[in-house]
C-alpha cells in the first residue's frame, strides 16, 4: 500500500467515525425537540383552555381562524425554506407552531372529560412509541407503504372536508378509524425516513441538525393527529 492509498483510507475511517459519532446526537435532538414541542403545545392548549378572557379572545372571535391558518404557513414556511433559514429561525418557528396548535387544541379540554384526555394521551404515547421503534428497527422498506399512506391521508382530509358539510356522524366514526390507521403506519414510516437520513449525515452541521428538526415536526404530526383521532374515538365528553 502507497502513501496515497493509505491517507484515503485513514480519511475514509475518519468520516465514517465522525459519522457514527453525529447519528445518536442527531437522532436525540430529533426525538428531544418533538418531546418539548409537546409539551409546549400541552401547556398551552391547558393554559388557554382554563382561560376564560384567553378563549373569549381566541375561540370567541375570527381570530381562532388567524391562528389556525398561520399554523399552516409556518409548517408550509419551515419544509420549503429549511435551507435558507438558519437553525436558530427554524427552531423559533417551531415553538411558535406549537404555541399556535396549542391555542387550536384548546378545545378539546372544552368538548372531553380530562381524565379521557389524560387516559387517550397515554394510549397515544404506547401507540406512537411502539410504531417507533418498529419503524427504527425493521429491515423491511417501508418506502412503498409510506407512498401508499400519503395517498390515503389525502383521500382523508378530503372526505374530511366533505363531511363538514354532510355532518354524517357514521361517516366521522369511519374517518377517525381511518385516520388513527394511517397515522399509526405514517409514525412507523417516518421513523424509518429520519434513521436513514441521520444515518447519512457526514457530520452534526447546523444543515444537518435543521433535518433533524424537521424529522422532529414531522413525528410530531405524527402523534398530534394520532392522538386527535383517537380522542375522537374513546374521549368522554361532559
Amino acid at each position: 500500500m502507497n502513501y496515497q492509498d493509505y491517507e484515503l483510507k485513514e480519511y475514509a475511517n475518519e468520516r465514517q467515525w465522525v459519522a457514527s459519532e453525529a447519528f445518536p446526537v442527531l437522532m436525540r435532538k430529533v426525538y428531544v425537540w418533538m418531546t418539548l414541542a409537546l409539551v409546549i403545545t400541552g401547556m398551552t392548549a391547558y393554559g388557554v383552555a382554563h382561560s376564560p378572557a384567553l378563549l373569549q379572545m381566541f375561540l370567541g372571535s375570527g381570530l381562532f381562524w388567524v391562528v389556525a391558518i398561520a399554523e399552516l404557513a409556518i409548517v408550509i414556511g419551515i419544509s420549503a425554506a429549511i435551507n435558507r433559514l438558519s437553525l436558530t429561525t427554524a427552531t423559533l418557528l417551531f415553538v411558535l407552531y406549537s404555541v399556535l396548535n396549542g391555542v387550536t387544541m384548546s378545545f378539546i379540554f372544552l368538548a372531553y372529560t380530562a381524565s379521557s384526555i389524560s387516559t387517550v394521551f397515554l394510549i397515544t404515547a404506547g401507540t406512537f412509541g411502539a410504531m417507533a421503534l418498529i419503524g427504527y428497527t425493521t429491515k423491511t422498506d417501508l418506502s412503498s407503504i409510506g407512498k401508499i399512506l400519503f395517498m390515503a391521508l389525502v383521500g382523508l382530509i378530503i372526505a374530511t372536508i366533505v363531511n363538514i358539510f354532510v355532518k354524517s356522524s357514521g361517516l366521522d366514526m369511519i374517518i377517525s378509524y381511518v385516520g388513527v390507521l394511517i397515522f399509526v403506519g405514517l409514525t412507523a414510516w417516518d421513523s424509518q425516513k429520519i434513521k436513514q437520513m441521520m444515518l447519512q449525515a457526514p457530520d452534526a452541521s447546523e444543515s444537518m441538525q435543521k433535518l433533524a428538526l424537521l424529522g422532529a415536526l414531522s413525528l410530531y404530526l405524527d402523534f398530534i393527529n394520532l392522538f386527535i383521532y383517537l380522542l375522537r374515538i374513546f374521549g368522554r365528553r361532559d
